[in-house]
């Protein structure tokens, strides 16, 4: 009876608040979220929705960011397929790690910085799983918000467009530097020096280590190191995002080469990995944030640091993708098998390259396609205007964003000829 008379009692309080109050003066819960407008849509997702939609049997999805091979379907790796089977049944699911995997960070660490880094002999590099690309580029802008409070990051244009929706959500303030030069199709090298040369000293920007996204076009080795000695003299610190290493030239040391020569330099940088393109582990969600320190000591502090961070977002990493890549790269000859493997598939995107270009010469194209073939990786800025990709979409069923980007991975042998009629229909008049 005392519980009932003290539930009645709150009843009575709560009824005579609301009097004294006045019932129109308290919000009603459905009043919580009445401000609350759709976002916007995300335009490379925008663009897979209009192409499930679209009935015509012809389309051709060129604006997908995940490899197909060239029957168009999604790919699965004999290597992962492998790993899998052996991991089933075998793990528990246990939580990882704040930082994750041990032997997953240890593996990814090596294909960044090299088997034998003095760097991770020495105990100075913090890294920690994460949650693909994306959650290395958002940890990693978090740590530099709270720890660099009224720094600043450098973006080129064009980028991955969520680098600035990660860098804006960590209240990190954005610049952007000039990175690729329309007219010619390639890098605005020149532009690009003085911005980094002109940028207030002890700067930090964000490179793409290989294969550009959304361009595809890399500096060459030169140009790398031209870059490295300016951010040397400036002081400047260098965050690579490298979501294709492998995926690029099918070598996965010659796609880390713009890392090693920082190295070489003695830079401290920062990386965030991706196993999404160069093991086909989309939605698995794996990958690795690492800093280069100035000692042990010094990792041991930033690593830590890294980890509170992850706390609140979500604890603890995945750990099925963590085995399935730290599975791979710890068995010799699961490793050959991926290095293999990953080299089809960047041989496939770069015969799809060559291939398109042919096919438009051979049509008479007044325009040069040149760039093609000389841009590298899953995407291929084409130099088409939002008009012209409009006419692609509504004439031919072709369909991808509206900056002209192609992903090469949406072109095979049986559509290459469709697409490039397409492209010189809506271009020949230029």
């Amino acid at each position: 009876m005392a519980v009932r008379t003290e539930l009645l009692s709150r009843r009575q309080v709560m009824m005579m608040m609301m009097r004294s109050l006045g019932a129109r003066s308290m919000s009603s819960p459905s009043s919580w979220w009445r401000s609350v407008e759709p976002a916007a849509k995300d335009p490379i997702l925008g663009v897979t929705e209009a192409f499930l939609a679209d009935p015509t049997p012809t389309k051709v999805n060129v604006g997908v960011g995940a490899y197909r091979d060239d029957n168009g379907k999604p790919v699965v790796l004999e290597c992962v397929r492998e790993a899998e089977r052996r991991i089933a049944g075998n793990k528990n699911m246990e939580y990882l790690p704040m930082g994750g995997s041990l032997k997953m960070i240890e593996e990814t660490v090596k294909l960044a910085y090299g088997e034998d880094s003095d760097l991770i002999k020495d105990k100075r590099i913090a890294a920690v799983q994460a949650l693909s690309g994306t959650g290395a580029c958002r940890l990693f802008a978090d740590f530099q918000k709270r720890f660099c409070p009224d720094s600043q990051v450098y973006i080129p244009v064009p980028t991955w467009s969520n680098h600035h929706n990660i860098w804006r959500d960590a209240h990190v303030p954005q610049r952007t530097y000039h990175y690729y030069h329309p007219e010619s199709r390639g890098l605005d090298f020149s532009a690009l020096m003085d911005d980094i040369k002109n940028a207030p000293n002890g700067s930090l920007f964000l490179l793409h280590a290989c294969a550009h996204n959304p361009t595809g076009v890399d500096p060459t080795e030169e140009q790398w190191r031209e870059i490295s000695y300016q951010f040397k003299v400036k002081g400047h610190l260098a965050f690579f995002d490298m979501a294709y290493q492998g995926f690029a030239s099918g070598d996965t040391e010659r796609d880390a080469k713009s890392i090693r020569i920082f190295l070489e330099d003695g830079h401290l940088i920062g990386c965030a990995q991706s196993y999404a393109k160069n093991m086909g582990l989309y939605g698995q969600r794996v990958g690795c944030l690492s800093v280069v320190c100035e000692d042990e000591k010094q990792a041991i502090a930033v690593k830590s640091q890294l980890q509170q961070l992850a706390r609140p977002m979500y604890s603890n990493p995945p750990v099925h993708g963590a085995l399935i890549v730290s599975t791979i790269l710890d068995d010799p000859d699961l490793k050959k098998l991926w290095l293999k493997e990953v080299k089809g598939m960047a041989d496939r995107i770069i015969g799809m390259r060559t291939a398109l270009r042919e096919n438009l010469e051979k049509l008479g194209s007044p325009l040069s396609w040149e760039h093609i073939t000389k841009q590298i990786g899953m995407f291929c800025f084409s130099g088409m205007t939002p008009e012209q990709v409009d006419r692609l979409t509504s004439e031919f069923h072709i369909y991808l964003t509206r900056n002209g980007r192609i992903s090469m991975a949406g072109i095979t042998t049986g559509n290459v000829g469709y697409l490039a009629n397409a492209i010189h229909e809506v271009t020949k008049s230029t």
